[in-house]
């Protein structure tokens, strides 16, 4: 596998999130009306409960493909995926949709695991970040896309496609790994699947209080991306009155998260992380405050509600990718536990605190807001507090990039 289709593979494996999670926003109404939802704000389930699954399965994809090799564990990861597609188009109860969203969240963890370790076999230092962000790049396309995707498989047929659509991406992203991709896990550094390594790894980084605290913060921020996905159809649809035209606006949005990602690669050498995160912090309570005080007066204009909205997804595009540097810099020699507990940690906290703050919504902006300023404001004490120990033991991250006072 060449260079090129390397990236396309690994952003590949990163977008079937992506794509799981936005492709149903447009069909959310017809979901939970079909399927006898009791509430208006149950059918958030059905991304949460996704979410909840793709966290869970983290802890265990991570120590798998160390010991059994990276396509083994994509594979079936892949068509666990495809699996739970199948029954979620099949599903006759919301109860039913809700838990085979979780087993296909819990199917998708291998990929979104799998591609970082492929990434990591093949490549170090500068050519392993390149490679990732010429793989985030393509990646960024599918968030932008794809509920413009579901909306047009609204138009020609029943909701239903749109998961046997993504068990068609499945079933192909699992087939182009078998065919294409070399397994890339060498037999010197293979590790033996037990107890002892497994709780060695992770106890490495729930200990270290950097590695914690950073990972703390970033569940906290990460509920500002849970809350705004699980809400969007029901702010533009229902408070605003957008119709199926309510995808393109997303997609607006969703750009503002590209932006932001494309500015932090170009500002982090001069600025450094720490200074980074905290200046995206700041401005997130900061515009959340703003947004807080108009949404009590219910003075919230739709212009407005996309400029505040994307402004917020603008700070945390800084904020994903920096504080999980934070998190992971301590880790050395148990990086791959590390990642696998961060990234279960935090998927699972931040769609905790995303599902609770979209389940307050009343029609008004005000959970919404007070929700996304309370979480930074959180974070932000998180990190202060953090960056303090960091600095005391001597962490180079912190140290070489201080927070201003």
């Amino acid at each position: 596998m060449g260079l090129r289709e390397f990236v396309c593979f690994v952003a590949a494996c990163m977008a079937i999130n992506a794509l799981a999670i936005d492709i149903v926003l447009a069909a959310l109404p017809q979901i939970s009306d079909e399927l006898g939802a009791a509430d208006t704000n149950d059918r958030q389930a059905v991304i949460s409960f996704y979410l909840f699954g793709l966290g869970a399965s983290q802890f265990l994809y991570g120590p798998l493909s160390d010991s059994f090799g990276r396509k083994p564990v994509l594979t079936f990861g892949l068509l666990l995926f495809a699996a739970a597609s199948l029954f979620s188009a099949a599903s006759t109860t919301f109860e039913m949709m809700i838990l085979s969203r979780f087993i296909q969240g819990f199917g998708a963890g291998a990929p979104r695991v799998v591609a970082m370790a492929l990434v990591r076999d093949r490549f170090v230092g500068v050519e392993m970040g390149r490679v990732m962000s010429m793989a985030m790049m393509v990646f960024m396309i599918v968030p932008i896309l794809a509920p413009s995707i579901g909306q047009g498989i609204l138009l020609i047929a029943p909701w239903r496609w749109m998961f046997l659509t993504l068990l068609l991406a499945g079933v192909g992203i699992a087939l182009w790994g078998m065919f294409r991709v070399e397994e890339t896990l060498t037999d010197e550094n293979r590790r033996s699947l037990t107890l002892a390594n497994l709780g060695s790894g992770f106890a490495a980084a729930i200990r270290h209080p950097v590695t914690r605290g950073y990972t703390l913060a970033l569940g906290l921020v990460f509920g500002v991306l849970v809350a705004f996905i699980s809400l969007a159809q029901q702010i533009f649809q229902d408070r605003y009155g957008i119709g199926a035209g309510f995808t393109m606006l997303f997609a607006c949005i969703a750009m503002f998260l590209t932006a932001s990602s494309f500015t932090n690669s170009r500002l982090l050498r001069r600025f450094g992380l720490v200074r980074m995160t905290w200046s995206a912090l700041v401005g997130l309570i900061a515009i959340s405050a703003v947004w807080s005080v108009v949404a009590v007066f219910d003075q919230v204009p739709l212009a407005l509600y996309m400029l505040l909205q994307g402004s917020c997804l603008f700070c945390f595009g800084f904020l994903g990718a920096n504080l999980n540097a934070l998190a992971m810099e301590p880790m050395g020699r148990n990086a791959g536990s590390a990642a696998a507990l961060i990234g279960s940690f935090t998927t699972i906290m931040g769609t905790g605190i995303g599902y609770l703050i979209a389940q307050q919504f009343d029609g008004t902006l005000v959970p919404l807001a007070v929700g996304y300023l309370g979480m930074a404001s959180s974070a932000l004490l998180v990190v202060v507090l953090t960056n303090r120990i960091a600095v005391k033991l001597g962490q180079p991250l912190a140290a070489s990039s201080r927070p201003a006072p």
